[in-house]
């Protein structure tokens, strides 16, 4: 079985191990970039900050403390999800097709077929080219591209010319996973007919003289 790269990390190591087949070599592998924790950290620390404050408003108060703790442990439920499915998700790509996995209790792999893949359209935000992060998407042929746009992605002018290079390697021909097509096998050359033996003439027939002796009488 291939073996995925020594420069992955070891969580992309495993869904590199575990979902690409076994002639299959990632070229890439990387996770999202730490920016998509901004929002759910805001929100954390709002949600937080809120159920401390009514846990401590009045201690005697069941309501308020109840209230407050439940906060707490939503906010804290909800923070360690984000965080987690931010880990576990990866961005892989080998030179047949585009990965990605994600989801913590239940894993989900998306692919796109290489060949499949008729356009790339790199996005960088104002904010995206201050933090290194990018927005890729897809066009395919056909209908449902599940890959159509993939966010916050790190280094995204170096995976763009990666993954341009995936591409046009493409474009030289192969079936739609990237395995290059067989030779077209030429026509054989039809080898000359094979002169059947000549059959021998029947005896007397020939040109040797005809042994027989003449008859009595011949010549009349």
């Amino acid at each position: 079985m291939s073996g995925p790269p020594a420069q992955l990390p070891a969580r992309a190591g495993k869904d590199v191990a575990k979902y690409l087949l076994d002639d299959e070599e990632a070229v890439l592998a990387v996770r999202r970039h730490w920016a998509v924790l901004i929002e759910p950290t805001v929100k954390f620390v709002v949600a937080f900050a809120a159920g401390g404050w009514l846990l401590l408003f009045d201690a005697r108060n069941r309501v308020t403390s109840t209230a407050g703790m439940v906060l707490l442990a939503v906010a804290l439920v909800y923070y360690a999800l984000r965080v987690a499915e931010w880990w576990m998700r990866h961005f892989i790509v080998s030179r047949r097709r585009v990965l990605l996995t994600s989801g913590v209790i239940v894993r989900t792999v998306t692919l796109l077929p290489l060949r499949r893949i008729t356009d790339l359209t790199w996005k960088e935000t104002l904010l995206g080219q201050l933090l290194g992060y990018g927005t890729f998407r897809f066009e395919s042929a056909g209908t449902g591209n599940a890959l159509a746009e993939i966010t916050y992605l790190p280094h995204a002018d170096q995976l763009y010319r990666q993954v341009s290079g995936l591409l046009f390697a493409t474009d030289l021909g192969g079936d739609d996973e990237g395995n290059p097509e067989p030779p077209t096998p030429s026509p054989p050359t039809p080898s000359p007919p094979t002169p059947s033996p000549a059959t021998p003439p029947p005896p007397g027939r020939g040109t040797e003289p005809d042994p027989r002796p003449p008859s009595p009488g011949g010549g009349r």
